[in-house]
């Protein structure tokens, strides 16, 4: 099991890349509310630093986020004082019975727990027998087609105390992306520099979709949350418990 967003990276991540969470929430809200489900247990897979989880007890849910990052997990516990988190892999979890279970941001694509797609069957079908009858499995992947033509992609982004170079390589045949990142953050008067390497396994949703259908899932593929409109080669799934 590979370690991922270690302090440094957690903490760039919340700072200036946490638009995607919260401009989700709004719409993921009003999702869970139009399915009926306006109380109860939700659990987050890969919740992150808990912008979801705060939104949802906002909101008067009951939450428990789960994450393989400590250094996510505090900034979670700070941020989200009402919810339960627990450090564990996504695909392992002893899940409980619940109302909705949500994974946002592409969580389910990342190889810190290395998988495949007989996993993440696995995954789908403990979920469905935890969810009551018509609760809401919700969430988000990457596609191929993530990183356009044959050539990494390369940016850089920088806030008041941080700095990050980032590489984007898709091996189009394995359907594997790889991000390999440069990482500085401020520490006193200097710059503490570290790196992280993440691989994301990359679906096609259609085949995700039918996977869920066959384990009992009605199932609604939508191209983002609410207002919010997902990227090119970025899904989604609404998929309900009947």
């Amino acid at each position: 099991m590979t370690q991922g967003y270690k302090e440094d990276l957690a903490y760039i991540h919340d700072v200036g890349f946490s638009a995607f969470s919260s401009e989700s929430a709004p719409g993921l809200l009003a999702i869970l509310r139009q399915k009926g489900i306006e109380k109860g247990l939700v659990v987050d897979l890969g919740c992150g630093s808990g912008i979801w989880a705060k939104a949802l007890t906002q909101a008067g849910y009951d939450v428990l986020g789960i994450d393989l990052s400590d250094a996510m997990l505090d900034l979670a516990r700070e941020k989200a004082a009402k919810a339960k988190f627990q450090n564990a892999s996504l695909l392992r979890v002893k899940l409980p019975n619940c109302d909705a279970v949500t994974s946002i941001g592409e969580c389910l694509n990342y190889q810190f727990d290395e998988h495949g797609l007989a996993e993440l069957k696995d995954l789908f079908a403990r979920i469905y027998e935890t969810l009551r009858p018509g609760g809401l499995f919700i969430w988000d992947m990457a596609e191929p087609g993530y990183v356009r033509g044959a050539n990494p992609q390369k940016t850089y982004s920088e806030g008041k105390d941080w700095a990050i170079l980032l590489e984007k390589k898709e091996d189009k045949k394995r359907n594997k992306l790889t991000r390999k990142m440069t990482i500085f953050r401020k520490v006193g008067n200097l710059y503490r520099r570290s790196e992280e390497v993440h691989c994301v396994q990359l679906y096609k949703g259609s085949e995700i979709a039918k996977e869920l259908r066959q384990i009992g899932f009605r199932v609604r593929i939508i191209r983002g949350y609410g207002e919010l409109r997902f990227r090119k080669a970025h899904v989604g799934f609404i998929a309900t418990k009947a």
